[in-house]
């Protein structure tokens, strides 16, 4: 670990250089280096890591990150597949009689997804305010910890506090792992660099279904199987928090709040790294756009143009992504019990069906900076339609798991492209706040979805979930369409310009 980032990190994110130190940047110790700019100005950082090729200096750091990542995903993702085994043990039921039921399995989801909002819309800005290192790394102990607390629970009410606390630590992380990479990584490999990140992180999904086709049945040493599948994704997310001490804080928050000095040593132990790496000189750095002066992050400012119109956009996107995303992600087993599988076949299918998670991202890494992201997200929301159509039409126990598996795959490409997409089209004072924000729609969506789900899988059945489903992913195939900039291959300074 330390090879990887020793000069440009420690528990404190930067090496302990003297203030009056010689910048490395101008030393030529390194054969056949160009000397970059000495100023220490935001845009001629950003345009210095532009420049940089593709290193394994990048993607160490992505691994790292994306280890964390991982027990989130898996925390999110085990709702769907602990929902039998909560039913199973009278904690929760599958359905109530009145719409928002708390008592029920739509009412845990309910739980995860409003604290997944809270964490969101109202805690985003502190990755803003305190740097993005620290946010995804006290989000993650707090989660951890409030998930080992839910395990233990023994009521409806104690299990949906707990879940709606550990909702908020869950909140802030997802946001802000991904505003870390897309703040850290040059624009030619960003939605590949999203994309392995959560090609890592989706492999929590085949792991959780797993996990719960084997305890979920099952009582280990007395205890349900769904409280093991809990406790096992929470201490292992204690250990990371470890293993991630050593990521360094992102330049530009770094030159954003008027630590230019600690940027430009950093910026320059990155160059040097990379140059090492790959044996060949660095470019020289060309300013395509000049980055802003530091200044207050506002509110406010996601109301004024252009960002306006794009937080409008993307508040109806998530809103409506998520309940179609989830509507499956989240009901897989329960909707294929409707389809009349049995409960222990059903997490097999389901099981079968999360393989594909992982290999969504690592398909799409090849087109991620090649097909502009906005199409991108087009193309993946009218494969879903469609799939989902002829999944609700079979019944047939191959057929529903490879047209699971393909609507799996189409999922996992929808979200790398836009967690990527609504990071990029902000700036970086107001990125990790507006992100949040209008990812707290989606948490909305999902909080919804849970409910609705039950409501029309009670009376519709799986053709009416699907219909649902269908509908949604056409409202986001126009509003980013239709209303999305174009974003690939154009620094962070060039699309919030």
């Amino acid at each position: 670990m330390k090879s990887l980032i020793s000069s440009g990190a420690t528990a404190g994110g930067l090496s302990p250089m003297p203030e009056n130190a010689p910048s490395p940047v101008h030393d030529n110790a390194l054969p056949g280096r160009q000397q970059a700019p000495s100023t220490h100005a935001p845009g001629a950082l950003a345009a210095r890591m532009e420049r940089l090729p593709s290193a394994a200096y990048f993607w160490k750091i992505i691994v790292l990150v994306s280890l964390g990542g991982w027990f989130e995903f898996y925390d999110l993702i085990f709702t769907g597949y602990i929902a039998p085994g909560l039913a199973k043990s009278g904690l929760l039921t599958t359905t109530t009689t009145t719409f928002f039921g708390y008592t029920g399995i739509g009412g845990f989801i309910a739980a995860t997804f409003a604290g997944l909002f809270a964490g969101t819309f109202f805690c985003g800005r502190l990755a803003d305010r305190f740097g993005r290192r620290a946010a995804f790394t006290w989000s993650m102990v707090w989660y951890s910890v409030a998930s080992a607390f839910m395990a233990f629970q023994n009521t409806p009410e104690g299990l949906l506090v707990w879940r709606f606390i550990a909702g908020i630590g869950l909140g802030v992380e997802i946001v802000t792992v991904t505003t870390y990479i897309v703040e850290l990584v040059p624009s030619h490999m960003r939605g590949k660099a999203v994309a392995f990140n959560q090609a890592i992180m989706f492999t929590a999904a085949p792991i959780a279904a797993l996990l719960s086709h084997w305890l979920v049945p099952q009582a280990p040493f007395g205890i349900d199987g769904w409280r093991w599948v809990v406790l096992l994704g929470s201490t292992g997310a204690i250990v990371v928090v470890f293993i991630r001490s050593a990521l360094p804080e992102t330049p530009r928050w770094l030159a954003q709040h008027g630590r230019a000095a600690e940027a430009e040593r950093l910026v320059a132990s990155i160059e040097d790294r990379v140059a090492q790496q790959t044996g060949r000189p660095l470019a020289e750095p060309v300013i395509k756009a000049e980055a802003p002066a530091p200044k207050a992050a506002s509110f406010l400012e996601m109301w004024t143009p252009p960002y306006r119109s794009r937080f409008l956009m993307l508040l109806v996107f998530n809103f409506f992504q998520a309940i179609g995303y989830y509507g499956f992600a989240n009901w897989v087993p329960t909707l294929l019990i409707a389809k009349g599988v049995l409960v222990t076949k059903s997490l097999l299918y389901a099981s079968a069906i999360a393989v594909a998670s992982p290999i969504g991202p690592l398909l799409a890494m090849t087109v991620a900076d090649r097909i502009q992201r906005k199409w991108l997200i087009v193309l993946s929301a009218g494969a879903i339609a469609v799939i989902g159509t002829l999944f609700s039409q079979t019944a047939n126990p191959l057929l529903l798991v490879v047209l699971g598996v393909l609507i799996n795959l189409c999922n996992s490409t929808l979200s790398l492209c836009y967690h990527t997409y609504q990071n990029e089209v902000f700036p970086t004072r107001i990125r990790a706040r507006a992100a949040g924000v209008v990812y707290s729609f989606s948490r909305l969506g999902a909080m919804f979805s849970g409910f609705l789900i039950a409501f029309l899988l009670r009376d519709h059945g799986v053709n009416g979930v699907f219909a649902m489903i269908v509908g949604c992913m056409v409202i986001v195939m126009i509003a980013i369409g239709v209303f999305g900039p174009a974003t690939n291959r154009k620094s962070l300074e060039e699309i919030s310009n």
